[in-house]
């Protein structure tokens, strides 16, 4: 069962980035994932979770992850295999 966790900061308003980004990571991987969960939080957090494993945090990254680079660290911990078109590019 593959999952993914995001935690965002609802102090910093940070629900609209955050459901772009679901709605991406849904459109390319809804046949490979189980469980995509948001995790409301504060205090400027913003992370990603993959299989329980931490792959972006904004402050140990200094920001937000591109979508491109998003999509490649989920795909290379779920589906190395999967191709992602024109975003491996």
């Amino acid at each position: 069962m593959n999952s993914i966790k995001i935690l965002y900061c609802t102090q910093c308003g940070w629900l609209p980035r955050t459901t772009w980004m679901v709605q991406e990571l849904l459109n390319t991987f809804s046949q490979v994932i189980n469980e995509l969960k948001l995790v409301p939080s504060s205090g400027g957090v913003f992370e990603i979770y993959v299989n329980d494993k931490l792959i972006w945090s904004r402050k140990d990254m200094e920001g937000f992850p591109e979508i491109k680079k998003l999509k490649q660290l989920v795909r290379d911990e779920i589906a190395p295999e999967m191709d992602l078109g024109h975003t491996d590019n």
